[in-house]
């Protein structure tokens, strides 16, 4: 009997799953929230998994070109998160209004929105395509670099920086069809893209037959290639596909208003993200004092710790998109709910991360370099920040819902307070003044995420995030 009920469990698990995968499901304002989340969470954090493997897949290939090359990427990516932040607040602006007018039952008003969110991403992308492409050079130079890795860096930089629309409307696109509960088109949309970058990737990179050897030149087209695939699903799905969202010609007309209170929400989230990807090229800077081993080092733990905490930020967009749809359903205690059950399940994934990274940290960094240098300030790093991996996870569910609300003051704030009143004087006051090294700026960013995370709980019990109009 006790056989026949565990079997029977695995297989409404494994339906479940199957239709989430799928994305058949479309309504999550009514019935069991725990069948919400998993139903929404499922895909999203599948997703995510995608993009954390692109980035371990990344480094991986570029660490065996050596130091130069591993510097670059590192520096490159502390700029580049200045657009992924720019993508992050557009993206969060249209799930949060999408998925509003999606609770609303007013699909109609939720693809003239995702239209308008288009026409801000084109228009930023060009601006961020021309400093990218013609300031390179000085770019890298401001952050740190040595003339070595300007002289051989250099084009990489200019690549990513001069794609960089690929990148915002990846992630914008998918922002859209989370908020309207389509899920599973953004999750396949970044499998395609990173897979055709995993298969790129060495390919480019290392040449093969006729394809000749371009280094890091080849590291940089391998991923815009494979991301501008996956943008051109998106598209398909976007302008021609069965989903909620359905574009056609008489949405195409630009809307100031609509555009304009894109704009507000997404200035909010743009600042929030800005405000910490800031303080996180300053540490960047700061680490570049003691040497490319260290910088080496931070850059392989940072792509590791982003391999698990993307997939853990595939539960907070999921929770975001709840309390987007709950709300204008007219249900903002189903969306508290949500929110709260979202980030105990995050917490139990974090919290067996955390004693994994604590316990095998040199044997997983080894996988990327022998570099006893590079691997000592790697390992150092992951077992360090992961120390407050618990607290994170309430930390990015609580944050994404208040974004899913609208309420992108209040996160902002937090991250003010938290990154550079606390993180950025701590992590110099420990690894200058009291010559901790990398190792005080590694438990400066542990410190202050977690404080970050208790006034977040503090603040999201208070309820005001129910109130906002988007």
């Amino acid at each position: 009997m006790q056989h026949t009920q565990a079997g029977s469990r695995l297989g409404k698990a494994f339906r479940l799953f199957i239709m989430a995968v799928s994305g058949t499901e479309k309504e999550f304002t009514s019935g069991n929230i725990n069948r919400a989340i998993f139903l929404l969470s499922v895909p999203m954090i599948l997703e995510m998994v995608m993009e954390s493997l692109f980035a371990v897949v990344d480094i991986f290939f570029v660490s065996k070109l050596g130091k130069h090359a591993i510097t670059t990427v590192g520096l490159t990516e502390s700029i580049m998160t200045l657009v992924y932040t720019a993508a992050f607040g557009l993206s969060m602006a249209a799930t949060a209004v999408v998925a509003r007018r999606t609770g609303e039952k007013d699909n109609d008003a939720a693809a003239h929105t995702a239209v308008q969110s288009l026409y801000v991403a084109l228009v930023l992308a060009v601006i961020i395509a021309f400093i990218g492409i013609v300031f390179a050079s000085e770019i890298l130079a401001l952050m740190g670099a040595s003339d070595e890795v300007i002289y051989n860096g250099y084009i990489y930089t200019q690549i990513m920086l001069g794609g960089n629309l690929i990148v915002i409307l990846i992630f914008l696109i998918n922002g859209i069809f989370r908020g309207a509960g389509d899920a599973a088109v953004a999750m396949r949309s970044l499998w395609i893209a990173n897979i055709l970058n995993i298969l790129l990737c060495p390919l480019l990179i290392n040449g093969f037959g006729p394809v000749p050897a371009l280094g890091l030149k080849g590291a940089a087209l391998a991923t815009t290639i494979g991301r501008g695939i996956g943008v051109c699903y998106q598209l398909y799905h976007l302008f021609g596909g069965k989903g909620l969202i359905k574009i056609n010609s008489r949405h195409l007309l630009p809307d100031m208003s609509v555009i304009i209170r894109l704009l507000k929400i997404a200035a909010g989230g743009t600042a929030q993200l800005l405000i910490n990807t800031a303080s996180w090229i300053f540490l960047v800077r700061l680490i570049a004092r003691f040497g490319e081993d260290a910088v080496a080092g931070y850059t392989i733990a940072v792509r590791i710790i982003i391999f698990t905490l993307l997939p853990a930020s595939g539960m907070a967009n999921a929770a975001a998109a709840l309390v987007g749809q709950n709300l204008g359903a007219g249900q903002p205690d189903r969306a508290e709910t949500s929110v709260w059950r979202a980030a105990f399940f995050n917490m139990l994934f974090l919290g067996f991360v955390s004693v994994f990274f604590l316990l095998a940290a040199r044997p997983i960094v080894m996988l990327f370099t022998q570099d006893t240098g590079i691997i000592a300030y790697a390992a150092q790093c992951l077992q360090l920040v992961s120390v407050g991996y618990i607290f994170y996870a309430y930390g990015m569910v609580l944050s994404q819902s208040f974004n899913g609300a609208g309420d992108t003051r209040t996160p902002t704030l937090i991250n003010l307070v938290g990154f550079w009143m606390l993180q950025v004087p701590m992590a110099w006051m420990m690894a200058v003044n009291y010559n901790m090294g990398p190792a005080g700026v590694f438990w400066a960013i542990a410190i202050a995420e977690s404080c970050v995370a208790v006034a977040a709980i503090f603040i999201f019990r208070k309820g005001w995030w129910k109130r906002v109009k988007v």
